[in-house]
């Protein structure tokens, strides 16, 4: 019987976790549009170093300097849709022409 409650027990536990983490992803706005997920981001690149530095001190590590870049999730994400479209784009047109290069091979192999 208590072997049975705690397994129910990790499950809620579980997916509490989930939905909490679902529900601040959404709360943060990462579900939404690519703007959204741009401000989250900036927001997190603001409030991160400043937590990591305060727990770093309280812990008595010395970590190194946070490296400073530029990323945009948004242009990053539409040069990979752009990427797929332009492979999507040109799938038929390689397809044939490998299949005329396999055909090609075939004869060669059976003469």
């Amino acid at each position: 019987m208590s072997r049975r409650v705690w397994k129910e027990g990790q499950f809620v536990l579980k997916g509490s976790l989930a939905g909490a983490a679902v529900y601040m992803a959404y709360d943060q706005g990462l579900l939404g549009s690519g703007a959204q997920g741009a401000e989250a981001l900036r927001k997190a690149q603001e409030a991160l170093p400043p937590a990591v530095q305060e727990w770093t001190s309280y812990v008595g590590w010395e970590l190194p300097p946070t490296p400073k870049f530029d990323f945009s999730p948004s242009n990053s994400w539409n040069k990979g849709v752009q990427t797929v479209m332009s492979a999507l784009s040109v799938a038929p047109t390689k397809a044939c022409e490998y299949t005329v290069e396999g055909w090609k091979y075939v004869k060669e192999l059976l003469k």
